[in-house]
């Protein structure tokens, strides 16, 4: 039974030992070639790294001023646009620019992609346009010690930040509305207080493609705004009724 197994061991080493032998025999003889074709690889992908690089040096003026230009709104379509090359070329810089800044990006409904790029001079315009944020009441001092086999008062419930802001009248909104628009349009924080939303809610969204209805739900008219970007101001879309 001994000698039996041992033979058996034997010819499974066999068996194992040739294929091995044979790949040692084949990288011996061809070691050269292979080195060379991963050198080549190598090289080709260190190549293209540098055109890369090249190429994005020659688009970045262009990203720059676009960057000014739209308040740190992109797209690739704009890219593609603006620079002549092709969207999958642009989605690529502008993926790799989303990295390297921490721009956050924006699925829209029809499966496009926006990019915003934050600023310090669109950062400032922002606070300035922001309404200011009301101080919390002071809470009194309670002058008598509480028993310490008394229960502990009920904190007060917070409220929830929501996107609303207080309501505020219609016959308000109207004769604000009649003052505002002497020169046929409004500025982001007057069109903010009409729609009854923070200013930097209209900022976010004053270039969607939907604006226009998202305006119209939320106005007390039912008038629908759009932003010119050359004015940086919102204009009626439609009389008042």
């Amino acid at each position: 039974m001994s000698e039996k197994l041992i033979e058996d061991n034997g010819k499974a080493f066999l068996v194992l030992l040739l294929p091995i032998s044979f790949l040692i025999i084949f990288l011996v003889s061809t070691w050269k070639i292979l080195l060379a074709v991963i050198l080549l690889i190598i090289g080709f992908n260190l190549w293209q790294q540098y055109q890369w690089q090249q190429w994005c040096q020659k688009v970045n003026p262009i990203f720059h001023q676009m960057v000014r230009e739209n308040q740190g709104r992109l797209t690739p379509m704009d890219l593609a646009i603006k620079g002549n090359f092709s969207g999958t070329v642009a989605k690529r810089y502008l993926d790799g620019k989303a990295s390297e800044f921490g721009a956050s990006i924006h699925n829209s409904e029809d499966g496009g992609q926006s990019y915003y790029f934050i600023t310090a001079s669109i950062l400032g315009n922002i606070l300035d346009s922001s309404d200011p944020v009301k101080a919390l009441p002071a809470q009194p001092v309670a002058k008598t010690a509480r028993s310490l086999l008394a229960p502990p008062p009920k904190p007060q419930e917070e409220e929830l930040e929501t996107e609303s802001l207080p309501h505020t009248t219609h016959k308000q909104v109207k004769q604000s509305l009649e003052k505002q628009l002497v020169f046929g349009s409004l500025i982001q924080s007057e069109l903010a207080k009409r729609l009854n939303v923070y200013s930097s809610t209209v900022y976010k969204r004053r270039n969607d493609p939907d604006f226009s209805e998202w305006s119209r739900s939320r106005d007390p008219d039912g008038i629908a705004w759009t932003f010119s970007e050359k004015a940086k101001e919102f204009f009626p879309l439609e009389e008042e009724g």
